[in-house]
C-alpha cells in the first residue's frame, strides 16, 4: 500500500479535526495533567484549523498536509513560519516549524511521518525558510523520524506537574525596575551561553541589550506574570519570569488554563553549560520561588525552557522534578551553515 501526498484545504476540515483530536486525546491519557483536553475541544480546533486554512497570506503561514492510503486519512503534518524574537539576529530569516499537533494513523504505510515530514520541509522550503525545526512531544515521539532526516536536537521544554510547597527563599523577590540593568547584565551571559549551543539558532541582534531592557521594563507592567530575582547579598545574581503558557507549544485541542511557562530563567550557579555552581542551590531556590508564583495563579503544571546542549541547567531541572516533555529538533539548508 503506498500513501499519498497533497496540501490540506477547507474540504479537508473535518478529516484533519479527527487526526489531530486523536493525537489530542493520545497525550491527554499519557498525562493528563499536562494535557488535559478543553471541554469544547472539536469545537475550538475546528474554529482554529477554519483560520490556518483560510488564512494563507499571513507571514506566520499555516500549511497543513494530508496524507492518504488506501482511500482513507493516514496521516496530517502542520507547519508555519516562525517569528524571531526582536532579540535575535534571524539573518536567515523565520525558521520552519513542523508542529506536534499532526497526527500518523497505527495503520498507515510504513514509511508515512517520514514522508509527511519530507513534504513538510519542501513546502517550508518553498516558502523561504533556510532553517528548518521539528517540534516533538513525549508522547508522539516524532524525535527518531528527525534523527534520519539530519535534524539535532536544539531546545527542550522541561515540564513538572507537581510544585508550589517547598520552604520559603527570602533571598528571592519581585523584581523592580533598579533591576533592569542587572538583569540585563545576566541575560547578556544567558544569550552568550544560548549563542555557544547553537551559533546560528541564537545568535544575537546587534541591539540585543536594549530591546532586552525595553522588553523587561515592558514585563514588569504586565498583570499576568511575576519576574523575580535571586539576590542573596543585594546582587542579582538571577532572575526569571513566570507567566501563562501560549499556543505554541500546546495543540488547540489542550486546555492550557492551569499551565504555566518559565521563558527567560538564568542564574549563575548554571552559567557554565558543562558543570553546576554551588550545587544549584542559588538557582534552586529561584526556580522554586517561580513556581510557588505560578501555584498562587492557579497553575498546576509548568514549562521551563532549556537549550539541549545546556547540561548544568537540564540537570538542575531534573533534580527538581522536570522532564523532558517536549523538544525542538533543527536542521539547516544549504546555505545556511555556519561559517
Amino acid at each position: 500500500m503506498t500513501v499519498s501526498l497533497r496540501p490540506a484545504d477547507l474540504p479537508d476540515l473535518g478529516t484533519i479535526a479527527d487526526l489531530m483530536l486523536r493525537a489530542a486525546a493520545d497525550k491527554a491519557q499519557a498525562d493528563p495533567r499536562l494535557w488535559p483536553l478543553r471541554p469544547d475541544a472539536r469545537k475550538h480546533v475546528t474554529a482554529t484549523l477554519t483560520k490556518f486554512l483560510k488564512d494563507d497570506q499571513s507571514e506566520v503561514g499555516h500549511r497543513l498536509i494530508l496524507a492518504e492510503a488506501n482511500g482513507k486519512a493516514a496521516g496530517v503534518v502542520h507547519t508555519m513560519r516562525l517569528p524571531v524574537p526582536p532579540i535575535y539576529a534571524g539573518e536567515f530569516g523565520a525558521p520552519g516549524l513542523i508542529l506536534d499537533d499532526g497526527y500518523v494513523a497505527e495503520d498507515a504505510p510504513p514509511g508515512t511521518r517520514s514522508a509527511l515530514v519530507a513534504a513538510a520541509e519542501a513546502a517550508l522550503y518553498e516558502s523561504g525558510a533556510r532553517i528548518l525545526l521539528g517540534a516533538s512531544s513525549s508522547v508522539s515521539n516524532a524525535a527518531a523520524t528527525y534523527a534520519a532526516r539530519g535534524y539535532e536536537p536544539v531546545t527542550l521544554f522541561m515540564a513538572r506537574t507537581a510544585f508550589g510547597k517547598e520552604r520559603a527563599h527570602p533571598e528571592v523577590r519581585p523584581a523592580g525596575p533598579e533591576d533592569i540593568v542587572s538583569i540585563v547584565a545576566l541575560s547578556r551571559k544567558n544569550r552568550a551561553t544560548l549563542r555557544d549551543c547553537n551559533a546560528i539558532f541564537w545568535k544575537q541582534h546587534a541591539e540585543a541589550d536594549g530591546r532586552f531592557a525595553e522588553w523587561m521594563s515592558r514585563s514588569l507592567t504586565f498583570a499576568d506574570r511575576d519576574m523575580l530575582v535571586h539576590a542573596p547579598s543585594g546582587d542579582v545574581t538571577g532572575y526569571l519570569i513566570a507567566q501563562p503558557a501560549g499556543t505554541l507549544h500546546f495543540p488547540a485541542a489542550h486546555d492550557t488554563s492551569t499551565t504555566g511557562f518559565i521563558d527567560d530563567f538564568y542564574h549563575l550557579d548554571a552559567g557554565d553549560p558543562a558543570r553546576l555552581a554551588d550545587e544549584g542551590s542559588g538557582a534552586a531556590a529561584l526556580l522554586a520561588e517561580g513556581e510557588k508564583a505560578l501555584a498562587r495563579r492557579g497553575k498546576t503544571a509548568a514549562l521551563v525552557v532549556c537549550a539541549a546542549k545546556w547540561h548544568s541547567k537540564r540537570q538542575l531541572l531534573e533534580a527538581a522534578g522536570y522532564r523532558s516533555a517536549i523538544s525542538w529538533h533543527i536542521k539547516l539548508c544549504a546555505g545556511s551553515e555556519p561559517e
